[in-house]
């Protein structure tokens, strides 16, 4: 059939006809539909945007938000913001009854003696980190007296802030997180001086970043150095950065580890550098101080909780990528995050509270004896006790079994060594079948001559950390047998892909050992 006639003979179908027309009307219907939903959703954004007060700040140059003593400009749109400004400056010029101020801080002064409230009054912080768990730190140290607070951070809040920050509003979005604490805190505290750096942390800022608090007229907290840093920042970089500065200048400081992924309040600890585990932020940081020499001596939030099946995850980072200390895929431009990492809400503020409680019990020397975590220091020296043991062991062995030649013999290690080496290194697990029970440390190899050293009177082993291996007790004890008391080497006892792993791990305990 001509395709002519088929179409001539189609056109003159009724039921054709009613086809074609209902085909159209529904197309028809169906733009007129999205197009109004295109119009509604524009029209809901253009009011949104319109609901968020323009930013203005007249006085801002080039290199970012540097307004001391909280001199930062508000909108002339918003009444309150204005109304709290004023009564600001009064109070911080001194126009505020102590006694109202006193009034407030009640409980605290009860809780902290008139004596402690008066070294927080007097204390300067400096908080980097303007997020999720900056922001609670600084509004619970505002809150609680702290008269003096250093604002740093170069971002901006958004609407995703907002699950988090603790004073954002939607009106809020698109001003600068420092600006937006400073703003909302002075509607609750009004006699804190706030000192606003909008820019990046970075090590070639950290004195003037760090530098005494630039008092102005009466401030008699001119010239005071910080009394505390907090270290809420999320990038490495910045992070390692901060810590050493701190560390080598002898500031006070308190880091904040990954609230990401966290769900389980119960396992947040406070803790040194060197036990906080469970975390690619704890580890990466603590492997980056590692080899700047830094294995202890810096308070850290953590948490202990385990991912598990159901549980929010992060995208797994090459394992080489945490080798090198580097989170280079979670960074913006080389440095700044660009995933939406999943953070519960709740969560960023518990660890912002946890490090504020701290700053406040130590400035005014209050007791704080804080729970180890899962007691992993008992571990970690039954660890050291078990080193100990073996080479005492493989001494007396040596010698022939005699047991004076033991006496007195010291190891060159520190349970801070073992927690290394056993969280580090071989991730709590035995290097041989992988199994995370009955842990202990022991020789990988059988020494070749005397592990003994004497220097005057006192006797020690020659043990390096690149000699130990983390095996189960059973695995020990066979290896014991075989190897070290032996007559066989790891190669005749272990499969080559096992051996081959541990030489490895070794080989990358070597690199750290000589920062220690």
């Amino acid at each position: 059939m001509a395709p002519s006639s088929f179409l001539e003979r189609a056109s003159s179908s009724h039921q054709v006809q009613l086809a074609a027309t209902a085909l159209a009307s529904g197309a028809v219907v169906a733009t007129a539909i999205l197009g109004y939903q295109h119009l509604q959703q524009a029209g809901r954004l253009q009011r949104l945007k319109g609901s968020i007060p323009p930013h203005t700040n007249g006085d801002q140059n080039p290199n970012g938000l540097n307004h001391r003593n909280g001199t930062a400009a508000l909108s002339p749109a918003d009444k309150e913001d204005q109304r709290n400004a004023a009564l600001a400056r009064r109070a911080q010029a001194g126009d505020y009854d102590d006694e109202l101020i006193l009034e407030q801080l009640a409980r605290n002064r009860v809780f902290l003696t008139p004596a402690g409230l008066d070294k927080l009054r007097g204390a300067f912080v400096v908080v980097v980190g303007c997020g999720g768990v900056g922001s609670h730190c600084a509004a619970a140290l505002a809150r609680s007296g702290v008269s003096r607070i250093r604002l740093v951070d170069f971002d901006q809040v958004t609407l995703s802030s907002l699950n988090r920050h603790a004073v954002a509003t939607l009106a809020d979005v698109g001003s600068p997180k420092v600006q937006c604490l400073r703003r909302r805190l002075l509607a609750i505290t009004p006699w804190v001086h706030f000192d606003l750096r909008q820019e990046k942390f970075w090590d070639q800022v950290a004195d003037r970043l760090l530098e005494p608090w630039q008092g102005q007229g009466t401030d008699a907290g001119a010239g005071r150095g910080p009394d505390f840093v907090v270290d809420a920042i999320d990038n490495i970089d910045t992070k390692v950065a901060l810590l050493k500065y701190c560390h080598d200048h002898q500031l006070p400081v308190i880091s904040s580890m990954g609230a990401g992924c966290k769900s389980d309040p119960t396992r947040i600890f406070v803790g040194d550098i060197g036990v906080s585990t469970d975390d690619g932020l704890s580890r990466a940081t603590r492997r980056r101080l590692k080899l700047l020499g830094i294995t202890k001596g810096i308070p850290t939030v953590f948490s202990t909780e385990k991912t598990g099946e159901g549980k929010a995850e992060l995208l797994p980072l090459p394992e080489e990528e945490f080798h090198k200390g580097e989170v280079g895929d979670l960074g913006v431009l080389p440095d700044f995050r660009v995933r939406i990492l999943p953070v519960l809400g709740t969560m960023p503020a518990v660890f912002g509270y946890t490090v504020a409680n701290h700053i406040i019990l130590s400035i005014t020397g209050y007791p704080h004896d804080y729970v180890p975590a899962k007691g992993r220091e008992k571990l970690y020296e039954g660890l050291l006790a078990a080193v100990q043991g073996g080479e005492e062991k493989i001494l007396r062995h040596m010698t022939g079994g005699d047991p004076s030649i033991t006496l007195g013999l010291k190891v060159p290690l520190t349970s801070g060594d073992t927690a290394f080496l056993v969280e580090e290194i071989f991730k709590a697990r035995s290097a041989i079948t992988g199994l995370s029970t009955r842990l202990t440390l022991t020789r990988w190899r059988r020494p070749a001559n005397s592990t003994l050293i004497r220097i005057d009177e006192q006797k020690s082993s020659n043990l390096r950390l690149a000699d130990l291996v983390c095996m189960t007790k059973e695995e020990a004890a066979r290896h014991d047998r075989e190897v070290l008391r032996g007559e066989k080497t790891p190669e005749e006892v272990y499969e080559r892909e096992i051996v081959e792993k541990v030489e490895a791990l070794l080989r990358e305990t070597a690199k750290y050992e000589r920062y220690r």
